[in-house]
């Protein structure tokens, strides 16, 4: 479960890092290399329809 603080994704890498965090009912997403540029906002509903999605694998190449 997301809290408001920011949580580095588990599978960040060195080219690719993100930051995820519950805030106001719904979730930002953020390039943990560049924290002062603009965030994605997701209805929380989305990102668990996401969240979801990648679990089943529908976004496996």
């Amino acid at each position: 479960m997301l809290t408001e603080q920011w949580h580095t994704s588990t599978r960040s890498n060195d080219t690719n890092c993100v930051e995820v965090r519950a805030r106001r009912g719904q979730v930002e997403v953020r390039d943990s290399k560049d924290r002062d540029h603009d965030m994605l906002v997701f209805s929380a509903n989305a990102w668990e329809s996401f969240v979801d999605g990648v679990k089943a694998g529908e976004f496996d190449s």
